[in-house]
């Protein structure tokens, strides 16, 4: 359980840092929507830099628009895709 704790900070860390948000990791709630209504306001170019940030640092590759929004709906929706990256056959 601890694991998957420090993998959500993890992702929020890099949220605030990549995106330069004006919120910290602390104040992102794990399944707050990223974009749209009552959300933590990310717009399109977030969303790139998102995707970018995310290959980069956990591999995850997002391939279509469709796998887009729902990976990045929230952090938790983020969490379950890196998860599931690890536990698939053959990675790393």
């Amino acid at each position: 359980m601890e694991e998957l704790e420090a993998l959500k900070q993890r992702i929020k860390t890099m949220m605030v840092e990549n995106l330069m948000l004006q919120v910290s990791a602390a104040e992102i709630k794990d399944d707050q929507p990223l974009f749209g209504p009552g959300s933590l306001g990310l717009d399109s170019v977030d969303a790139l830099q998102l995707v970018v940030a995310l290959d980069k640092n956990f591999g995850l590759k997002i391939p279509t628009p469709a796998a887009a929004k729902d990976i990045l709906h929230s952090v938790n929706t983020i969490v379950a895709a890196v998860q599931n990256l690890s536990a698939a056959p053959g990675a790393v």
